[in-house]
C-alpha cells in the first residue's frame, strides 16, 4: 500500500511557480476523470464537454495526500446531477485528496474550466502562494487555497468561498462518488472499505449514503475493485 506524502505548511517563496501541485479531492482524484479536463472530451455519464487545456499531457505523477479541513457536498451539478465536493481548510478533520504534479499553465486551465471560464490565460496565484488563500470570484470553485509545498513545489487546490455551516449540504450522485472512490483507490494509499466509510460520513452524504452503498459501488461487475 502506497503512503500518502506530507504537505510541507510553510508557504512558498516566488509568486510564478513553473510547476504546481494541482490537489484534486472530487472527482479530478480520478485520473480517467482528469484526463477530460487536460485532453478535452465528455466523460461517461457527464452532460458537459471540456474544452481541454492547452497542454494536454497527463501530470508528471500523482500522489496521495491529505489536506486539513473537512470535504462536504453542497449545491447541485447539472454535469453530475447532486451535490459537488468542496473543501473546508478552516474545518476540523483531515480530508483524501492526490496531488496532480502538472505546468503551471495546466493548471489555470483545469481552474477555468471548473470555474466555467474558457481556458487560456494563466492565473495570478501570487496572493494564494503569499497568504495562502485568494478570492477570486463569488463561484463555487473561485477560491485559490495553498497549503504549503510538496517537495519544495507549491500545493494548490480551489473551493468556495464560503464555509462547511454556509451553506446547505446536497447528497452526491451515483455517477459523481464513483469516480471520488475511484481516484482514491487508485492512488492505492487507502483500502476500499476504509475510504467507504470516509465518503459515506461526508456531510451531504452522511444521512444518503451508507459505508455498505458506497463499498457497492467499488464492487460488482461494473465496480471499481474485485
Amino acid at each position: 500500500m502506497n503512503r500518502t506524502r506530507d504537505i510541507d505548511p510553510t508557504l512558498p517563496a516566488g509568486s510564478s511557480p513553473r510547476q504546481v501541485w494541482y490537489t484534486a479531492y472530487g472527482s479530478n482524484t480520478h485520473l480517467e476523470r482528469l484526463s477530460y479536463y487536460l485532453a478535452g472530451g465528455r466523460p461517461q455519464g457527464a452532460s458537459r464537454t471540456y474544452p481541454g487545456c492547452r497542454d494536454p499531457r497527463p501530470p508528471a505523477a500523482s500522489v496521495p495526500v491529505e489536506l486539513p479541513g473537512a470535504l462536504y457536498f453542497a449545491t447541485h451539478s447539472p454535469v453530475w446531477d447532486g451535490g459537488r465536493a468542496f473543501h473546508d481548510p478552516a474545518a476540523p478533520g483531515r480530508i483524501r485528496a492526490r496531488a496532480h504534479l502538472v505546468t503551471a499553465a495546466q493548471f489555470s486551465d483545469i481552474a477555468a474550466q471548473e470555474m466555467y471560464r474558457e481556458p487560456g490565460t494563466d492565473l495570478d496565484v501570487t496572493e494564494a502562494l503569499g497568504g495562502g488563500r485568494a478570492v477570486l470570484g463569488s463561484g463555487r470553485y473561485e477560491t485559490l487555497v495553498c497549503p504549503g509545498t510538496l517537495d519544495g513545489v507549491p500545493v494548490l487546490t480551489f473551493t468556495a468561498p464560503w464555509g462547511l455551516h454556509d451553506i446547505e449540504w446536497t447528497c452526491p450522485s451515483v455517477a459523481y462518488l464513483r469516480h471520488l472512490a475511484a481516484g482514491l483507490l487508485e492512488t492505492g494509499a487507502w483500502p476500499g472499505h476504509d475510504i467507504a466509510a470516509y465518503l459515506a460520513a461526508c456531510p451531504g452524504a452522511a444521512g444518503h449514503w451508507t459505508p455498505q452503498a458506497v463499498a457497492a459501488l467499488m464492487a460488482g461487475p461494473d465496480g471499481l475493485a474485485p
